[in-house]
């Protein structure tokens, strides 16, 4: 990989980031009109009329919390009555009218658990006189945390936050989707699975999203704090069976599951639930917004550019042999894009830990990029590759992800790292560092699941 190579990649990356970024988005999207608050989205404008109401609140979770409340004070000011947000660390700004709570991500901590309580109180103040607006964001799942509490044959059971981390830990190691650990999540929480908008009610609520959920399922976004539930105890429940979860559990955990599947514990809101007729949910920013910027940024360097997909799921390791074959095909045949080509790519895949290693999915997938390569290098002159996150943390490190090449490759046979030997052990981040081969952006302060950036140069063979 060259040094202009690697600065292509970084520069295409950039521009997908700085196209989602929170603050930027949001001021765009709200406006004062005299006394109305107009929201807009993709499809459509919303008025409210500010005198309507006695109050506005600020309620919100995720990695964007702190620039999307940001935002929200920019334009409405001192009519904020009170808000509370939900951040992960290091990505907090400065605000004047919403409180910023450090919290736990991914696994929720005391943090998570002073937010949720804090929210949850302050949203039960809400009345018919109140405005709401929710600020939701990738990561709002564990950085807001409210453990359920439910009487179960007469006992009042009460699920603890060692109870929701030791659960969450199971689930990031089972191989489950994110909508799949959600299902869970969400039934175990007095907050999600639309119970958040279950307190606010009678409040007039107005939730703004910005996705991190490949398929954009505003359910699943945050564990859809104010979405109608389209999942059950029972959809719950037949996921710990196909993950062979039990045995990770918590006893109180599995009594709770099991309870409500048997009706004794009453299930999350559905579409159905009369408190969703106040509640207005809109999307403002997704992987594909971000996907479009980068496939500008590839055209003005000259390169003949295609989007495969916003979608793009399952084992990191697996979408790597993947793009790994499409680069053996735009050298060999030209398919899909004349050289020199920029192919990209969005969503969100999965690891399943076997290992006691260091990485991400975007490094573990730059890994068996690099794997591929070793395996099979032919055709893979002039290809290069770049996995990363748009929040700039991929998994627990401070990389957001890995670059990938022949060059890279020969460097790691020079000191002799076998790719196979370190994806064995899900230890990517020692793997490229020892290489040089992270890329290192700092907190983006947004999050809209990863992005992946082919590019092949005319001369390749």
């Amino acid at each position: 990989m060259t040094d202009e190579q690697r600065q292509r990649l970084a520069s295409i990356l950039d521009a997908a980031i700085q196209r989602v970024n929170p603050y930027e988005m949001l001021v765009e999207r709200l406006r004062l009109e005299g006394d109305e608050l107009v929201i807009r989205s993709d499809q459509e404008e919303r008025s409210f009329r500010l005198r309507d109401y006695d109050r506005i609140l600020v309620l919100g979770a995720g990695k964007a919390g702190a620039l999307m409340a940001q935002a929200t004070e920019t334009v409405l000011g001192d009519r904020i009555s009170d808000g509370i947000v939900a951040v992960k660390p290091g990505h907090g700004v400065k605000l004047s009218r919403v409180r910023a709570v450090d919290a736990g991500h991914p696994v929720p901590d005391d943090g998570s658990l002073e937010a949720g309580r804090a929210i949850a109180k302050l949203s039960e103040s809400a009345d018919e006189k109140t405005l709401s607006l929710v600020l939701i964001s990738g990561g709002g799942s564990a950085l807001l945390t409210a453990p359920l509490e439910a009487s179960i044959d007469g006992r009042q059971v009460s699920l603890t936050l060692a109870d929701l981390r030791e659960t969450t830990s199971a689930l990031l190691e089972s191989g489950a989707t994110i909508q799949e650990i959600n299902c869970i999540r969400k039934h175990l929480s007095a907050l999600k699975g639309g119970r958040l908008a279950e307190k606010l009610y009678p409040a007039t609520t107005v939730t703004l999203i910005l996705s991190d959920v490949v398929g954009d399922d505003l359910d699943a976004i945050a564990s859809g704090l104010t979405v109608p539930d389209s999942t059950s105890y029972h959809d719950a429940l037949a996921l710990v069976a196909r993950y062979q979860l039990a045995g990770r559990l918590p006893g109180r955990v599995r009594e709770v599951l099991e309870a409500g599947a048997a009706g004794t514990i009453a299930d999350t809101p559905g579409a159905d639930d009369p408190i969703f007729e106040r509640v207005s949910n809109v999307l403002v920013g997704t992987n594909s917004t971000a996907l479009a910027a980068a496939a500008e940024a590839a055209r003005a360097f000259g390169y003949d550019t295609v989007v495969l997909s916003s979608q793009l799921t399952g084992e990191a390791r697996e979408l790597a042999k993947v793009f790994a074959g499409i680069a053996r095909d735009l050298n060999r045949y030209e398919l899909l894009a004349r050289r020199p080509c920029c192919i990209i790519g969005g969503g969100e895949t999965t690891v399943t830990i076997r290992g006691s290693g260091l990485g991400g999915r975007n490094q573990e997938l730059a890994l068996s990029f690099i794997n591929e390569l070793d395996r099979n290098p032919r055709h893979a002159v002039g290809v290069a590759f770049l996995s990363a996150s748009t929040d700039g943390n991929d998994g627990p490190t401070d990389a957001t992800g890995a670059f990938a090449s022949l060059g890279i490759l020969a460097a790691a046979h020079e000191q002799q790292l076998s790719p196979v030997d370190y994806l064995t052990t899900n230890d990517a981040y020692h793997f490229f560092e020892r290489l040089d081969a992270l890329h290192k952006i700092g907190t983006t302060g947004t999050n809209v699941c990863d992005i992946q950036v082919l590019i092949v140069e005319r001369n390749a063979s």
